[in-house]
Parts: C-alpha cells; sequence; structure tokens
C-alpha cells in the first residue's frame, strides 16, 4: 500500500514515518524520498513489505517538482532561512532575464555539493551532526538532474521558481548555487513539493 501524504512545515519525513508505524501497527514502513523539515508538500509512504517494494520501484523512476522561494542577498549557514546570515550583498540591479539566463545554466545533469546541514553521511555520520559540533565538513558532490527549471515570480529580492529533478537533488543547494551565479547569493525561503 503507498499512502500521499501532505507533510505539514515543521516535522521531518521520519516523524511522519513514525506516526503512520503507531497508526496502522506495522513496522514495514518506508518513505520515498526526505523533505526537510521546514518542507511543505508530496510525501510518498509504503506500507508492508509490498508496499515498500512498490515505493522502491517508484523510487527509481521518480522524478520530483518542487516551487521554491529564493531570497537573494542573504546566504546563510544552512541555505536555508533557519540559518544564521553569513553574509549579506545588495542584489539591486539584478533583472529578471538575468535569473533567467542563470537558470538555463542548471538545467540537465551536473555536479552538486548537499548541504553541511543535511542528512547525508559523511564518513559514516549524518552531515549534520558533525555541522552542529562545529567540524569542518567537506561533503562531497552528487550528480543530479534538472528536467526543467523556470521562474514564475520576481519581487525583488525574492524569486520563485518551479523545478523537476531526480531523486536525491537538494533544493536548498540549488537556491544557494543560483544566488552564487547572480552575483549576490541567496538562500532557500520556502519551497514545497507536488506530483510531477
Amino acid at each position: 500500500m503507498l499512502l500521499l501524504i501532505d507533510k505539514p512545515k515543521g516535522i521531518t519525513s521520519h516523524d511522519v514515518v513514525d506516526r503512520i508505524r503507531d497508526i496502522t501497527g506495522k513496522d514495514k514502513v518506508g518513505h520515498g524520498g526526505t523533505l526537510d523539515p521546514h518542507a511543505t508538500g508530496l510525501l510518498i509512504v509504503g506500507v508492508t513489505r509490498e508496499g515498500t517494494k512498490q515505493l522502491g520501484q517508484f523510487q527509481r523512476d521518480a522524478k520530483k517538482a518542487y516551487k521554491a522561494v529564493i531570497r537573494t542577498g542573504a546566504v546563510t549557514k544552512t541555505h536555508d532561512a533557519d540559518g544564521e546570515i553569513v553574509r549579506s550583498t545588495d542584489p539591486t540591479g539584478i533583472k529578471r532575464k538575468d535569473i533567467e539566463n542563470v537558470l538555463e545554466h542548471f538545467v540537465g545533469t551536473q555536479k552538486q555539493t548537499p548541504p553541511a546541514y543535511s542528512a547525508v553521511k559523511v564518513n559514516g555520520k549524518r552531515a549534520y551532526k558533525r555541522a552542529r559540533n562545529n567540524h569542518n565538513i567537506d561533503v562531497p558532490p552528487r550528480v543530479v538532474t534538472a528536467h526543467d527549471i523556470a521562474i514564475t515570480d520576481y519581487e525583488f529580492p525574492e524569486i520563485t521558481i518551479q523545478v523537476t529533478v531526480s531523486s536525491g537533488t537538494y533544493i536548498r543547494s540549488l537556491a544557494r548555487d543560483i544566488g552564487e551565479d547572480l552575483g549576490c547569493g541567496g538562500h532557500l525561503k520556502r519551497f514545497a513539493s507536488f506530483a510531477s
């Protein structure tokens, strides 16, 4: 059995799995890709051995779609709105055409470095645990694909994009990299997932 869960902001994907275990009494429960705690949107959960098997097939074939708001001019430690601002710049002068030109560079397959504050394992430990202990983290890049990306709104200093990506893509990293390519830095203010 597969469940489509509208995950609210403020809980982890693992929290959702634990809650479904409590409700169903089933131990075999898994999700189809981690959403950040501050992300909202579609989380696909498999229940029972059959459901988790279906989920595995879905994960292999899936594309993920997101709507994201990027705040330009402020770089944060975690690449999202929850992190401490570590660098501020003046993004005045960025035009919509500049943004469109930059977004074109992110379509296709390329290497992306996940955030240090993420659940990626580095030397057997979750990166965020090492980062919280002020350890310098060298998170290895991974190969990801952006199938399409488009600007849907630009109200200075915030850019709203819609993007369809491969599993394993970090939208926080995408926001960070778009900001860097624009020359002003940026972070992910908020985002939501939906069915592609």
